[in-house]
């Protein structure tokens, strides 16, 4: 009885090469990276930062809270007051849905967990011509 004889090592790696050759063919081309990395989220962190600092209001029309970064269980992690005295917000928001779902990206790859505790937006009010959040309990969004 005869037995088929073992293939060769030559035909192996070129059964091997024509294989590779073939998926490199068929696949579709890697994408190109952007030239400048996404930033990550302390330094869009940064950005939201200084997009808030001058937070000058003549009286409660000027002042607003945005949810700032993300929990491990869903929602923000805090939020933070800003003025639409001299803007009207649209890169704020812009800054902060990019920065809470780096943040989320982030925590997911670190494997973070969070309390899971939801945090009420307080709100914010005119103080001092400067915008801040009001304090737990008092004219938040959910208070009556």
């Amino acid at each position: 009885m005869k037995t088929a004889a073992p293939p060769s090592l030559p035909r192996l790696l070129c059964a091997a090469l024509l294989a590779l050759a073939g998926a490199a063919c068929a696949g579709t081309p890697p994408a190109m990276a952007p030239d400048v990395a996404a930033p990550n989220a302390a330094a869009l962190w940064q950005q939201i930062q200084a997009e808030t600092a001058d937070a000058a209001c003549d009286g409660p029309q000027h002042c607003h809270s945005i949810a700032i970064g993300s929990k491990a269980c869903g929602g923000p992690a805090r939020y933070l007051a800003w003025s639409s005295k001299h803007d009207d917000g649209a890169r704020l928001r812009a800054l902060a849905a990019r920065h809470a779902a780096q943040s989320k990206l982030e925590d997911e790859q670190a494997g973070l967990l969070s309390n899971c505790m939801a945090v009420q937006d307080p709100g914010a009010s005119c103080r001092a011509g400067r915008c801040v959040l009001n304090p737990p309990g008092i004219g938040g969004r959910d208070s009556k």
